[in-house]
C-alpha cells in the first residue's frame, strides 16, 4: 500500500493541497504518554471551556511575517483546506496551532530559535479528548484516502498497545534549577518605570506594559510533556499550551488570559488587568482580594483594558455585552476580571478578532503606537511569543487563542521566563517590582526541585 509523504508545507503564498484526514476513537489515552512518544514539532492546548489537543510531525505548515502576518495566515490556510478530505466526527477535525510573535518584525534566535512572527502547524497526528471521548486524527498532504487510513490503523494499534499504554504511569519530575540571572535588575527597572510615568504624565501614554526576562540554568533538561501535567494539577483552570516547531526550543505556559474565541458569529474575551498574590490563610486572602477590588489605580489600569476591548470589537460586532467585574482566583495570585461578549454582523475569522486585539492594553499599552514603542526603546530582551496570542483554529475560522502569558521558552538545560506589569501615572516601581516577581512562579516552581 502507498504510505503518505511524511511533512508537508504551506507557505503564507497561496499554494495547493490535497489534504485527506481520518479519524478513530480510542480507549482513554494520556495525553503526556502520547506528547513524549512524538517527534517535533509538538503541540498541546487545553483550556477550562472546551477539548484538550495534542499533536506530533507535520501533515501541513503555514509561516508569515510582517504586518500582514494575520491575513497571510488566514488565505494559506483557506487554500490548505480547500477542498479537504476529513472522514470523522466534528470534535477530532484537524485544527492548526500556533501562534504570533508579539512584535511582527520578529526574525527567529535564541532563545527563540524556530519561532517565526506567525507559525501554525497542522499536526500529523492530533489527538482529541473532548466529552469524555478521546479520538485519533491522521493528516496527510498528497495522499490516498487509503494510505491513510492505513497510518491510522497503525498508530491507533502502537496507542493501545500494552507497551505503549504501560508509559501513562511514568513521569519525570522537575529538572530543578541551578541558578538564575533576571535581564533587568532592580534599580534598572526603577529607572525603566520612572521614565514611563514621565510619558505618562507628558500626556505621551495613558499606559504601558512593560517586562522582565528571567533566564534559568537547569540541573537537567525540561520534560515538557510533564511539565504541562503539573501546571494541569495546580492551574486546572487555565489554559496550558505548548508549541515546539522544532527540537532545539519549546515555548510552554499556563495563562489565565483569554484572548478570544470565536464560535459561528458569537465571540468570547477577557479582561484580565490587576493583581495580587493569594494570602497564606483565608482571611489574609480575603484582605488581599479586598485591597484588589478597592484599588484606584488597579480599577484604572483594568477600565482601560475593559475600554479598548469594547472599542475594538465594536466596529466588526453589532452588540458587544461586558459582564460585571470580579475577582479570579489562581493558585498563586489573583486578577481583576471582566468577561466580554460579542456578536459579529457577518460571518468571520477567529484572527480577524485576533489581529483586532492583539496586543491588548492588558501586554502593550495605550495609545498603542506609542505603548509599542516605548517598550521597544525600553525592553532589553527579545519578548518573541510572549505576551502574543498562542491557540488553534479550524477550516470553518472557528478557534481560541489565549495570551502567551505565565510561560517560558526551554531548550537544552536552560529556560527563559517571561513576567510583566501595567505602568500608569501612580506606579510605584518596587511594588510593581514585586508583582512581577509573583508572576514567574507558575513555571518556576515547575522547574524546581521539591
Amino acid at each position: 500500500m502507498e504510505s503518505p509523504p511524511r511533512d508537508g508545507q504551506v507557505s503564507a503564498e497561496p499554494t495547493g493541497s490535497n489534504l485527506v484526514s481520518r479519524a478513530c476513537k480510542l480507549p482513554d489515552c494520556d495525553p503526556r504518554a502520547f506528547l513524549a512518544g512524538r517527534d517535533a514539532p509538538r503541540t498541546y492546548w487545553t483550556s477550562p471551556y472546551g477539548p484538550e489537543f495534542a499533536g506530533g510531525g507535520t501533515a501541513a505548515r503555514v509561516t508569515a511575517d510582517g504586518s500582514d502576518r494575520f491575513d497571510a495566515v488566514r488565505e494559506a490556510a483557506e487554500e490548505l483546506f480547500d477542498g479537504h478530505d476529513f472522514d470523522g466526527p466534528d470534535q477530532a477535525r484537524p485544527r492548526l496551532f500556533g501562534g504570533f510573535s508579539f512584535h511582527d518584525d520578529h526574525r527567529p534566535a535564541p532563545p527563540w530559535l524556530g519561532f517565526g512572527a506567525a507559525e501554525f502547524v497542522l499536526p500529523r497526528t492530533q489527538l482529541t479528548r473532548a466529552n469524555g471521548e478521546t479520538w485519533l486524527t491522521v493528516s496527510a498532504r498528497d495522499a490516498t484516502p487509503e494510505a491513510v487510513e492505513h497510518e491510522l490503523t497503525e498508530v491507533s494499534e502502537a496507542l493501545t498497545s500494552t507497551d505503549e499504554s504501560a508509559t501513562d504511569s511514568r513521569r519525570d519530575g522537575p529538572p530543578g534549577v541551578v541558578a538564575t540571572n533576571s535581564t533587568t535588575t532592580r534599580e534598572e527597572w526603577a529607572e525603566q518605570v520612572a521614565a514611563a510615568v514621565s510619558r505618562i504624565e507628558a500626556g505621551e501614554l495613558r499606559k504601558v506594559v512593560l517586562a522582565q526576562a528571567l533566564a534559568v540554568e537547569l540541573a537537567d533538561e525540561v520534560s515538557v510533556p510533564d511539565a504541562l501535567a503539573r501546571l494541569g494539577e495546580s492551574y486546572p483552570d487555565c489554559f496550558r499550551f505548548c508549541f515546539e516547531p522544532t527540537t532545539e526550543a519549546a515555548f510552554f505556559g499556563a495563562t489565565p488570559e483569554r484572548l478570544a474565541t470565536l464560535r459561528g458569529r458569537t465571540v468570547e474575551t477577557d479582561a484580565l488587568a490587576g493583581s495580587v498574590g493569594r494570602g497564606d490563610t483565608p482571611e489574609e486572602d480575603a484582605e488581599l482580594e479586598a485591597s484588589i477590588e478597592n484599588s484606584e489605580k488597579m480599577a484604572h489600569e483594568h477600565e482601560l483594558v475593559v475600554e479598548t476591548i469594547r472599542e475594538q470589537l465594536s466596529p466588526i460586532a453589532g452588540a458587544v455585552r461586558v459582564a460585571d467585574r470580579r475577582v479570579r482566583k489562581l493558585a498563586t495570585i489573583q486578577h481583576l476580571w471582566t468577561p466580554v461578549e460579542a456578536d459579529l454582523t457577518d460571518d468571520g475569522h477567529v484572527l480577524s478578532i485576533v489581529e483586532a486585539l492583539h496586543p491588548t492594553p492588558a501586554v502593550g499599552g495605550l495609545p498603542p503606537e506609542k505603548a509599542l514603542q516605548t517598550i521597544r526603546e525600553t525592553e532589553t530582551f527579545d519578548r518573541g511569543w510572549y505576551a502574543a496570542p498562542v491557540g488553534w483554529f479550524d477550516a470553518e475560522g472557528d478557534g481560541t487563542f489565549a495570551v502567551g502569558l505565565r510561560s517560558a521558552v526551554t531548550g537544552d538545560r536552560s529556560a527563559t521566563l517571561f513576567a510583566g506589569n501595567g505602568i500608569v501615572a501612580d506606579s510605584d516601581p518596587d511594588e510593581e517590582y514585586e508583582e512581577v516577581q509573583l508572576k514567574y512562579r507558575p513555571i518556576l516552581d515547575e522547574l524546581e526541585d521539591d
